[in-house]
């Protein structure tokens, strides 16, 4: 049988092709960098953090790091460093004093490391 070769063989060969490729994202186009940084995330622990050049930002839920380095590269003019994203769960917050409950909405962060020397001015 090895003269005519072996069929199941052959066939377990075809099926081994590669189906479900992992591709990368593409990053949003030039119009669409304007919706990506949604507003600065302005907080006591955002603003001392400023102060050492780490900005936050909360983002489109659908946006990446590198949209989020485009779209501070366009608007601010400057290099970020290195970018984290963080998600914030919704999440339900209970007044015992008034035996209330109210929804807090979630949010995406990012957390921009600028070089030393560069600022960004909200103002």
């Amino acid at each position: 049988m090895a003269l005519f070769g072996n069929k199941k063989a052959d066939k377990a060969e075809e099926k081994q092709a590669p189906t479900n490729r992992k591709t990368a994202v593409p990053v949003m186009t030039e119009r669409n960098l304007t919706t990506v940084l949604r507003r600065p995330h302005i907080t006591e622990k955002a603003f001392a953090q400023s102060q050492q050049g780490v900005y936050t930002f909360e983002i489109d839920s659908q946006a990446t790091k590198f949209d989020v380095i485009a779209a501070v590269k366009a608007v601010y003019d400057v290099t970020p460093k290195k970018v984290n994203i963080v998600r914030m769960r919704p999440r339900v917050v209970r007044s015992m004093m008034r035996k209330h409950a109210s929804k807090q909405s979630g949010l995406k962060k990012a957390y921009v490391y600028l070089q030393a020397g560069d600022t960004i001015s909200f103002m």
